[in-house]
């Protein structure tokens, strides 16, 4: 971008969490804004794909913004690291 701003897009955190799934046997359909509770990640799953964030960002993520609603969904997950490296 222009301004020396940088923003992802959800394509990387969509292969995170399907690589999750896959060891949770999970072979169906999801998109972005499926909340990926209901498709099968535990709240261990969620720790990790938190985790796997961290390291393919290069980022650390605030305590304070380590709550559900923001890995709800891929969507919510591309929002927080938007607002991160923002």
């Amino acid at each position: 971008m222009a301004d020396g701003s940088m923003t992802i897009g959800n394509s990387r955190i969509t292969e995170i969490v399907r690589d999750l799934l896959a060891k949770r046997a999970f072979s169906g359909a999801f998109d972005v804004t499926c909340n990926l509770s209901d498709v099968g990640l535990t709240s261990l799953d969620m720790v990790n794909l938190m985790l796997a964030i961290e390291a393919e960002y290069d980022i650390e993520i605030p305590q304070a913004q380590m709550k559900p609603e923001n890995f709800r969904s891929i969507q919510a997950i591309e929002t927080l690291v938007n607002g991160l490296i923002g």
